[in-house]
């Protein structure tokens, strides 16, 4: 490649002397490369005397081969240079039932809406997916990272609720400590690391580790959710999924705020250290949406 731009260059300029100017080389080393590339073609592109020069016919068709190669080059090149910056193509992302409808759905339709050229494919579902065999670009996950040659960056804390219905706390009677839970029907979630034991964090650091008493079980949150909300039992379940039914009373948080589970993270897990633009653009949006709003600050 390097051997068509001097070639280019000279016929550009007319000169070897021109060329060299042209591409920071010497005369001789400008001379060198001609010869090189016209012994490597086994054929003459240019005859040359002391005065002038002049492409032959071979010259004359492979000058032309050579600009039209060399501006492809150049365009493929900016190609990936605007890649870097500006999302195009297809993202495709995974990541939970729950957490797809209720939080990444709509950061992704506000996302399209910046960048209308860009493609999503969303898959959803409870299941670790291989990202690579599966060529998704990202993989966003709530709790805790399982070990993971992929690579990760958290984007936020998410906290855990215990949470019951109404009726069922009217039926059942109203824990007031979480060592209180032992006589309580408990909805367990089988994929978190314990499903049938709890640790609360008190507001003094120290621990409470209580072991349930599971009745049931279901491996998404959005079905534990109407578990609870039609009087199944007691369970622990992301704040992002309960908010506004523990604000309008249709579920009621229990414990707080003596008592806290541990967090658990939202992470965006990729399969490449150098992510496209389109995953870092992502991944800068979505943490923003999930960055706590500032409080104003009041004397």
């Amino acid at each position: 490649m390097n051997r068509l731009a001097v070639f280019a260059a000279i016929v550009r300029g007319g000169s070897f002397t021109a060329a060299g100017r042209e591409l920071g080389l010497t005369k001789a080393m400008i001379s060198q490369h001609l010869a090189r590339l016209e012994e490597e073609l086994g054929v003459t592109l240019m005859l040359r005397t002391s005065r002038k020069m002049a492409l032959t016919d071979a010259g004359l068709a492979f000058h032309a081969d050579c600009v039209r190669i060399l501006a492809e080059t150049e365009a493929a090149i900016e190609r990936v240079a605007r890649d870097r910056q500006t999302p195009i193509g297809t993202l495709r992302i995974t990541s939970t039932t729950d957490y797809g409808v209720t939080v990444l759905a709509p950061a992704l339709a506000e996302f399209m809406r910046r960048y209308p050229k860009l493609h999503v494919d969303l898959v959803l579902g409870d299941e670790i997916r291989d990202l690579v065999a599966e060529r998704f670009d990202l993989s966003i996950r709530v709790g805790w990272l399982r070990d993971s040659s992929a690579h990760a960056a958290r984007l936020a804390k998410v906290r855990r609720w215990v949470v019951a219905s109404p009726q069922y706390l009217a039926l059942h009677g109203t824990p007031r400590t979480p060592n209180d839970l032992t006589a309580h029907d408990w909805i367990a979630a089988p994929l978190l690391p314990t499903p049938s034991r709890v640790t609360f964090i008190g507001n003094d650091g120290g621990r409470v580790v209580v072991r349930v008493r599971p009745i049931g079980q279901a491996n998404s949150a959005s079905a534990i959710r109407e578990l609870l909300m039609n009087g199944a039992g007691i369970s622990a379940l992301p704040e992002y999924l309960v908010t506004d039914d523990v604000r309008t009373g249709r579920l009621v948080k229990l414990f707080a705020p003596d008592h806290r589970l541990r967090a658990g993270g939202i992470y965006a897990v990729y399969p490449s250290h150098r992510a496209p633009a389109k995953v870092r653009l992502f991944i800068d949006h979505l943490r923003a949406r999930l960055a706590p709003p500032l409080r104003a600050v009041t004397d």
